[in-house]
């Protein structure tokens, strides 16, 4: 009997389980398969498509300094590869530990290989998805809160000895929402110059035939282990201190903030969560760190993150088709080119994931996800387009977290209401506005924000079914209060915007 293992371009850990098992490492055949049928179902970022298959590479290569016998390929599907790695060693049982995403998982299934395919369960979170699932089948509920505080006393972070969280609150989120003031002395990143390796693969995406997103230059993100224990490092020095005010600021020309920028390494398996979540612990303790600011990192790792993975293999696969508020409307082109909106806000932020693949969660929640919901995008349309235009995104990252989160398109499930917002957000929390062609202040005039626009659009659209939601009961009665002729001049406003766009 002969065991190989196949490692997919998201498992790259040297510890990961279908690895961790092995005692004989030169006696295991091990493969991976740059895939190129795989990447074309989305118009993905280059810089995606670089990031990972370069770590692939980079990590094939560590795994041979290691000892390990391993087998690199590309191929135009994963099949064919397989079947000739099987043949030249004999394999009669292939074992790939658990694929993150359901897409892959059913790839998995499908596949007709001449002997046993064996799933090792996942290690790369900190919940199993039987654990999960044991904690959600009791519950009433399914807030990320309640998840998070159970998080907290399972594995034991920033809890004190009578397991009372430090500080004496589970949640310090309020103290972190500050708007940018004056000048902000924000880190500077860390980045990386391609080495060759890197810089053969930003030649082969280059010269790919099908439609790719984005720029591919400059390409400065990790693409090792070691690279990424480097970010994880750099973050706790220079950021973490200062991480915790503000954390939902967005400012022109300030791409990264007080962010940790660890979200891909995360999510391909160069670093590991609890290292992580360990990491930023260690650090409050020793330094006296802000402890606003640790507790909302950690939240982010330890709450939201195990949170949204554990719900996407916890609902029922029709979740990713739900579509509460029955939004139809098409992707604006301007999502795929950012000079096609004179919206400063969005062209922005939009600017920034052209050229960098990223962009920090309150641009992509109360921005890009706030617009597709007032403006009645389409949920999965705009799912798509985050899963093809992020660094760090993967299905089980983006569909619950757009779907749920971003959208509402689940009904309450995940938000206990709607991330939907007017310009007034916008500008408190952001300079945007202030070099915008639109005026914040305005919402139904000529040059009224559409935002605004779109936002009481969006709340006279449904008041129906957003007054059964507790959060909203405020917002509506201010609805109530509008003159019926402003209210017809908005919402026709929406209305011939939509026109305009198509």
């Amino acid at each position: 009997m002969t065991v190989g293992v196949w490692i997919l371009g998201d498992q790259l850990w040297e510890n990961q389980a279908a690895l961790n098992r092995i005692d004989d490492k030169s006696s295991l055949p091990i493969i991976l398969i740059e895939c190129w049928q795989h990447v074309q179902q989305r118009r993905y970022h280059q810089q995606k498509l670089v990031l990972i298959w370069s770590a692939m590479r980079h990590f094939a290569k560590e795994l041979r300094g290691g000892g390990w016998q391993v087998t690199y390929t590309k191929s135009e599907d994963f099949e064919a590869p397989l079947k000739a790695w099987i043949q030249v060693h004999n394999i009669t049982e292939v074992r790939v530990m658990a694929p993150n995403d359901r897409p892959f998982l059913q790839i998995v299934h499908n596949l007709r290989l001449p002997c046993k395919t064996t799933l090792i369960p996942n290690n790369q979170f900190l919940w199993t998805e039987t654990e999960f699932k044991d904690w959600a089948s009791s519950r009433k509920r399914l807030l990320m809160e309640d998840f998070y505080r159970a998080s907290r006393q399972r594995f034991q972070v920033l809890m004190d000895s009578s397991n009372k969280p430090i500080g004496g609150k589970w949640n310090f989120d309020k103290e972190n929402r500050q708007p940018p003031k004056g000048k902000l002395d924000t880190p500077k990143p860390l980045w990386f110059e391609p080495d060759t390796i890197t810089q053969e693969v930003i030649a082969q995406v280059k010269s790919l035939s099908f439609p790719t997103y984005g720029k591919i230059e400059p390409f400065r993100w990790a693409v090792t282990r070691e690279q990424a224990m480097q970010v994880l490092d750099n973050f706790i020095a220079q950021c973490l201190p200062a991480f915790g005010p503000y954390q939902d600021a967005m400012v022109t020309g300030e791409e990264t903030m007080w962010h940790s920028l660890l979200s891909p390494y995360l999510n391909i398996g160069l670093l590991h969560p609890l290292e992580v979540i360990q990491a930023a612990e260690t650090a409050y303790l020793e330094k006296n760190l802000n402890l606003n600011g640790v507790e909302g990192f950690i939240r982010q790792i330890l709450g939201w993150r195990e949170y949204i993975r554990g719900m996407y293999f916890y609902v029922d696969a029709d979740y990713f088709e739900k579509n509460w508020f029955n939004h139809t409307q098409p992707l604006p082109e301007f999502f795929w080119d950012a000079s096609k909106t004179d919206m400063n806000c969005l062209r922005q932020v939009l600017t920034q994931v052209e050229g960098s693949a990223y962009a920090h969660h309150i641009q992509r929640l109360m921005i890009l996800s706030n617009f597709g919901l007032i403006a009645g995008i389409s949920p999965q349309e705009l799912e798509k387009w985050f899963h093809s235009a992020f660094v760090d995104a993967y299905d089980w990252v983006m569909q619950t977290n757009v779907l749920g989160m971003g959208l509402f398109a689940d009904g309450g499930v995940l938000a206990s209401k709607p991330y939907a917002a007017s310009a007034n957000y916008i500008n408190k929390m952001s300079d945007y506005c202030g070099g915008c062609k639109f005026d914040r202040t305005v919402r139904s005039g000529e040059n009224a924000c559409p935002f605004n626009f779109f936002y009481w659009d969006f709340l006279a659209r449904h008041r129906d079914k957003l007054q059964s939601i507790g959060r909203m009961s405020f917002i509506l009665l201010n609805l109530d209060k509008m003159p019926p002729a402003e209210l017809a001049t908005i919402r026709q406003k929406a209305a011939e915007w939509h026109l305009g766009s198509q």
